[in-house]
């Protein structure tokens, strides 16, 4: 055991995360996100969901300010309605950093994006389109 790492944090995402340097992804992907057929490096955290894991996540990862949006979620296929998990998304980003931001990606450039990601990590989320990218920025002396 250690202290200070958040217990949602399985071994194998704390090494995945330790390994990633700045500009490296990390998907945190819902129940039926096509991890494994998209990616070889994939870390199951079935039993939580995306927004208690993010939570976990932004504990110790700090977030890519050279990028457009720090973060980013697949765009609902028309005809579809914005889930309402995207709005504890967008608070819990604010609470970790304020200064951060969600872009969008259409559902195929969401896959292909997270074929190039470091990692995918799967959950037990079931609410729809409850994926999203997590973008790695540096740590500095200052934190």
């Amino acid at each position: 055991m250690l202290k200070k790492i958040p217990k949602q944090l399985p071994p194998e995402l704390v090494k995945r995360m330790m390994e990633m340097g700045h500009g490296d992804e990390l998907v945190l992907a819902d129940a039926n996100f096509p991890g494994h057929a998209l990616h070889s490096c994939v870390v199951r955290c079935d039993g939580i969901g995306v927004p208690e894991l993010m939570q976990a996540v932004l504990e110790l990862m700090p977030l890519d300010h050279y990028a457009p949006h720090q973060a980013a979620r697949m765009a609902v296929v028309p005809g579809d309605s914005a889930p309402a998990i995207w709005e504890e998304y967008r608070r819990i980003l604010a609470e970790y950093d304020a200064e951060a931001s969600i872009g969008e990606e259409e559902r195929f450039a969401f896959y292909e994006r997270a074929r190039s990601a470091y990692v995918v990590v799967l959950t037990g989320e079931q609410a729809p389109y409850g994926n999203l990218i997590l973008k790695k920025g540096v740590v500095t002396q200052d934190v």
